[in-house]
């Protein structure tokens, strides 16, 4: 059906072209021949096309083109004839005898536009008549395209300001009235569109019995029936009906919208005259027409063709419509193409800006926003919301040293969300993370927004999913810009804002949570810990007790992330403070080591909650060396009690323990704070957990590296060679076992990996002078590990051969050096 109505239509354009063609020929042979008559007769038939209802608004254009190119030649043989002598009056009132309207009409413009050339009326008066006359036609497509036409003969012939055809003082007045004029009657037309297409179209084939005569010219001939057709046109009609009349009106708005753009051209019109008469009448017309689609185009003409500074200055006026405009406009998308607008004129010329403070441009775009907000009581939130971000967009370009301003949005747009319930329209969602996001792209300065006390009142009307990407964004914005936050009260803030991510906000459990985002998101935050400094102390301080406040009501799967960062924040300040020995008299909020230890105390015991030992001890340890460098030996003592305890009770897996052991050590080694009952103790301990790992390898290992605790080289008093070769001789005793266990359940023995690294150990402290460790003990165990090779149950291993290749090697090497080094190797055959 769709495609017969096109075919049909195709066919009904392709008749009116050739009538048009057809008379147009014969009025070209009457122009050749200066035969006045002929020409008038055949160009009134020509014209007589434009009659059709049947051709959709676009079909029409281009049946309206070929004929408004031979009214061009026809206005060029008028102008010849009144050069030839023909009175222009005469012709004026000649073509009025036109047997139908809508070709007296098109031939009264177009001789018109000669009348005002001749200048043997005055134009205004020429103008006045024409479109008076043009009221004739009021179908709304024919009567669009008539006055299109006349708008486009006279736009050159306006009596303006310096225009030939200008006239007395009030002159700009009657062009102003004319353009406006016309444009009013064309909105009506326009309007209709929406009412009465359909109707029309229905009626046409009833038309057709009275050949000549149009629907309207029909209805004044009284026919009831039509004119009952004609009125129930305000119907809609079907969805689909309606689309396709929206459809053809869009097509046709820019008809409509170029007399909008005359009006700005017109030099006369200045800032009074726009004020007084043309906006008020322009608006006038916007706000009675009652159309959705009108209403929309118009006002977005108004804003994009008429100077910004009129905009500045009219502004009360102009806002004062919009509350009245159906609800059904989309206002937020006008108000923002304004704000826009006014923005950039702000911007393109610093001049300007003390015009926007006198008029308080702010104050009345803000109040004409919650009005309409108000009036329209069925706006969705996304709708009031973007017209906040955009309110919001404007005041931060024209007002940014205003942040009460920008604080007063945000309040709007919290009184907006405490109004409706939980918010779930994820674009309204959208729109308030622009809305939060904008202040932190145009300051680059999260504690700006601190500062805005309604920012994290407007967070908290976000889902937890939509809180925690805007946290990220703050975070990422701090990361951007360097920012240090440097005080416990805005760190306080700061971690309100961001608590989406610091703890559960809905409930919601972590483990339904992506890993890896969840994994990124902690991340985020504890690269933000290490962002907070203050170069006081006492602030430090501070800020470290605020975060810990905060990060402690993560749960358990946030802890492991946000813990350690504040430890090793804390850890920066102990050093800081390095040498003091602990309390200040009279100042009980000194920050020293000591109170800051007791803090990372409290602090590193959370994770036992998660529970996270290995962590734990970590930290610990951590913890001890550090206390080590402030010279507190029962600091640093408790810190390793509680690793040992830890250790003991809470470390469970074979591997942790292993890598436990090894952590312990290390870090005991490099302890120098203890005492020597202390040191012995820990030391002991060390070396019993290390003898009681369940793998005979591990036990190995982990004993010969507890030799290094009792000799160390920066420390004189610490150099105990027989304790140093009592725990090599257990670690080969260990290792022998190892082999022997390997051969009684495997019927073969394992690699010499582990002598080979007990040899290493024995050449390390040879050369460190230890008296214990002689050439014939090392003589002895490089013999001992060429039989373990050469037995028939050792398991060949190339990475073990190696590694004792590249020991003997080394061992050559040293000989042949010479030296004191070399004399002692001397001994040495391998």
């Amino acid at each position: 059906m769709i495609g017969d109505g096109i075919e049909d239509e195709e066919k009904w354009l392709a008749e009116g072209i050739a009538g048009l063609q057809q008379n147009a020929f014969y009025m070209h042979r009457a122009l050749d021949s200066n035969n006045l008559r002929d020409a008038l007769k055949y160009s009134a038939q020509m014209l007589s096309e434009l009659r059709t209802s049947r051709l959709s608004p676009h079909k029409y254009y281009e049946l309206y083109m070929r004929a408004f190119d031979e009214l061009r030649k026809l206005e060029m043989f008028f102008k010849e004839e009144t050069k030839r002598g023909c009175s222009v009056i005469d012709l004026y009132e000649l073509v009025q005898h036109a047997g139908n309207i809508l070709p007296r009409l098109y031939l009264l413009c177009t001789v018109g536009s000669v009348y005002i050339k001749s200048k043997e009326a005055p134009a205004k008066d020429v103008l006045k008549d024409l479109v008076e006359m043009c009221r004739g036609i009021q179908h709304p497509v024919r009567g669009l395209f008539l006055r299109s036409y006349l708008s486009q003969v006279s736009r050159d012939k306006l009596p303006d300001i310096g225009s030939e055809y200008e006239g007395d003082a009030d002159t700009v007045m009657d062009a102003v009235e004319f353009v406006l004029q016309n444009f009013t009657e064309m909105n009506k037309l326009w309007v209709r569109m929406q009412h009465q297409r359909g109707c029309v179209n229905q009626a046409v084939s009833r038309l057709n019995a009275y050949a000549g005569v149009t629907a309207y010219e029909f209805i004044l001939l009284g026919d009831s029936e039509l004119k009952i057709a004609i009125a129930l046109s305000g119907l809609q009609g079907p969805a689909r009906e309606k689309e396709k009349r929206e459809k053809e009106r869009n097509e046709l708005r820019d008809l409509v919208g170029k007399n909008l753009h005359v009006l700005s051209q017109i030099e006369g019109v200045d800032l009074d005259m726009y004020k007084d008469t043309v906006l008020p009448r322009i608006l006038e017309q916007v706000v009675n027409c009652k159309d959705e689609i009108a209403q929309y185009y118009l006002m977005d003409c108004i804003i994009q063709v008429f100077p910004d500074e009129y905009h500045l200055q009219t502004l009360e006026t102009l806002l004062g419509s919009c509350p009245q405009l159906q609800a059904t406009v989309d206002i937020k998308t006008v108000l923002s193409q304004l704000m826009d607008r006014l923005s950039n004129y702000a911007a393109s010329s610093g001049e300007a800006l003390p015009e926007f403070l006198q008029v308080e441009a702010f104050a009345k775009l803000s109040n004409s926003i919650g009005k309409v907000i108000e009036a329209q009581v069925d706006m969705p939130v996304v709708g009031a919301i973007s017209l906040y971000v955009s309110l919001l967009t404007f005041t931060l370009r024209v007002h940014p040293d205003r942040l009460d301003y920008v604080d007063q949005v945000l309040s709007a747009c919290v009184k907006k969300l405490s109004s409706k319930a939980k918010l779930e329209d994820s674009r309204a969602t959208k729109q308030i993370v622009a809305l939060l996001s904008a202040p932190l792209e145009k300051y680059n300065d999260i504690g700006i927004a601190l500062k805005l006390s309604n920012y994290p009142r407007v967070m908290d009307h976000l889902d937890s999913a939509t809180n925690k990407v805007m946290a990220v964004v703050i975070i990422q914005s701090i990361m951007k810009n360097n920012t240090c936050i440097s005080t416990a009260d805005k760190v306080d803030a700061l971690f309100e804002l961001i608590k989406g991510l610091i703890k559960d906000l809905d409930g919601t459990p972590v483990e339904e949570l992506d890993e890896e985002d969840f994994k990124e998101e902690q991340s985020s935050v504890a690269r933000l810990i290490h962002m907070l400094h203050n170069d006081d102390p006492e602030e430090m301080l501070k800020i470290i007790c605020t975060v810990k406040k905060h990060i402690l009501t993560g749960g358990p799967q946030r802890l492991p992330f946000t813990v350690p960062p504040l430890i090793f924040s804390a850890l920066k300040l102990v050093r800081r403070l390095q040498g003091q020995d602990g309390d200040v008299v009279g100042e009980d909020q000194a920050a020293t080591p000591k109170k800051i230890f007791q803090l990372l105390h409290q602090t590193i015991e959370a994770l036992l909650s998660v529970p996270a030992p290995e962590l734990a001890l970590r930290l610990y340890l951590q913890c001890a060396e550090a206390a080590n460098d402030c010279d507190l030996e029962p600091v640093a003592y408790e810190f390793f009690t509680q690793a040992f305890i830890l250790y003991e009770e809470e470390v469970a897996d074979s591997k942790a323990q292993v890598t436990a052991i090894h952590l312990i050590i290390g870090t005991l080694q490099r302890m120098n704070v203890f005492g020597v009952e202390n040191k012995d103790t820990l030391t002991h301990k060390a070396t019993g957990y290390s003898a009681k790992l369940l793998k005979k390898p591990d036990q190995c290992r982990a004993v010969y590296a507890c030799s290094h605790l009792f000799w160390l080289d920066d420390q004189e008093g610490l150099k105990d060679g027989e304790r140093v070769l009592l725990c090599l001789k257990r670690a080969l005793r260990i290792a022998n076992a190892a082999q022997q266990m390997a051969s009684a359940t495997r019927g073969s023995g394992g690699p010499v990996t582990l002598f080979v690294e007990i040899l290493n150990k024995y050449l390390y402290f040879f050369e460190k002078g230890n008296p214990q460790i002689t050439s014939t003990a090392i003589q002895g165990l490089v013999e001992l590990i060429n039989t373990e090779m050469q037995s028939d149950t050792t398991t060949s291993d190339p990475s073990a051969d190696a590694f004792f290749s590249s020991t003997l090697r080394y061992i050559e090497f040293q000989k042949q050096k010479g030296g004191t080094m070399g004399e002692k190797y001397e001994p040495i055959e391998v």
